[in-house]
């Protein structure tokens, strides 16, 4: 055999063992690099369940038009080092994606979740309006799990429902989460909340969690204005004080939706429609909360201001002016609701 032969069969054998390998892991780089969409839709949901390998995680991608193939899959995986990395969830993709950035993705855990708002003063009826607007499910589902009161009955035994205790706030919720769940979450938020601290002073000014709360749903009703919180806290409190009736419009509005008789609007003969809810007719607190406070309420209703107010009134424009007594009541409601309403009368006779 000639060194020309054996130089030749070197040169090959270097070529092939060398040359397949940068071969196979070129068509690797472009696989798993190169953009893809395989599905037709506007958008396409792949659902990775907990517990799921990287085959099955994988299959998924592959039979949802995410990902081409097992080996661009793979040659992904062995890319990113992700294999162990892959988190349980709902993936959401929109356009043409590499294999590569789809393992990220999901090795991040960027799952998919709408942010849904559920402001601050809203009963649990409302609540679930919110819920069923988002395309979430069905408002009476939310409304059924909200009466599951076992849930707050480590600090408010007596609870017959969660109203009050549903925090307000936003959340990213998967789609179709089951409304339990979305209530365990609003409970648990309301827990981490109301502190361990905060029930403590509770304790110390001889006030139950629930009474609490419910003072505090009657702030956050009553205005949305940061420094008046602790002023109409220190109202209510003043009038309990001194055995005066709460007289609060929220309370009367409450008192009408539970009966299914609310028309936008409270008449004089509201005012005394029987329910332990309206404490124009019941002296005291209601019987429970009838909305869910934020935190800055619950705040105020254990802070309230050192003031000796025991009345205010709106100025309709989002604010409130305060009084001790009922002749400075009475000149702020004569200025701020007779005479403005007055005058607005007045204003558009003239038009």
């Amino acid at each position: 055999m000639s060194m020309r032969r054996v130089a030749l069969g070197f040169i090959f054998f270097v070529v092939f063992v060398v040359g397949i390998p940068v071969f196979v892991g070129t068509l690797s780089w472009v696989r798993m690099t190169d953009l893809y969409r395989g599905y037709t839709e506007t958008e396409q949901f792949v659902e990775i369940p907990q517990g799921a390998g990287t085959a099955e995680i994988g299959r998924r991608l592959i039979d949802s038009g995410v990902v081409k193939d097992t080996w661009a899959f793979r040659a992904a995986v062995w890319w990113t080092g992700d294999s162990r990395k892959l988190k349980a969830g709902e993936y959401r993709f929109d356009r043409p994606i590499s294999a590569v950035s789809v393992v990220e993705k999901i090795a991040r855990g960027d799952v998919y979740g709408r942010r849904v708002t559920f402001p601050e003063g809203l009963t649990i009826a409302e609540m679930a309006k919110v819920y069923e607007s988002h395309g979430l499910g069905k408002a009476a589902d939310f409304i059924a799990a909200a009466r599951d009161a076992s849930r707050i009955a480590d600090v408010d035994p007596d609870a017959r429902d969660l109203e009050g205790y549903l925090f307000p706030e936003t959340y990213t919720l998967p789609r179709g989460i089951p409304a339990a769940r979305l209530i365990d979450q609003m409970v648990g938020r309301f827990h981490a909340v109301f502190t361990e601290e905060m029930r403590q002073r509770a304790m110390e000014q001889g006030r139950s969690v629930r009474e609490v709360v419910t003072l505090a749903s009657l702030v956050e009703k009553e205005t949305a204005q940061a420094d008046e919180r602790p002023l109409v806290a220190a109202v209510y409190r003043n009038r309990m004080k001194i055995g005066m009736g709460m007289q609060a419009d929220p309370t009367v509005v409450y008192a009408l939706q539970k009966a299914g008789r609310y028309d936008g609007n409270i008449h004089k003969q509201d005012l005394t429609f029987d329910s332990p809810y309206n404490t124009y007719r019941y002296p005291g607190l209601p019987p429970g909360p009838i909305a869910s406070p934020g935190k800055a309420s619950l705040e105020a209703a254990l802070s309230p201001a050192d003031v000796k107010y025991v009345y205010f009134v709106s100025r309709n424009d989002g604010t409130h002016v305060f009084a001790t007594t009922l002749d400075e009541h009475n000149r702020n409601v004569q200025k701020f609701q007779v005479e403005y309403f007055r005058n607005q009368r007045r204003t558009a006779g003239s038009r």
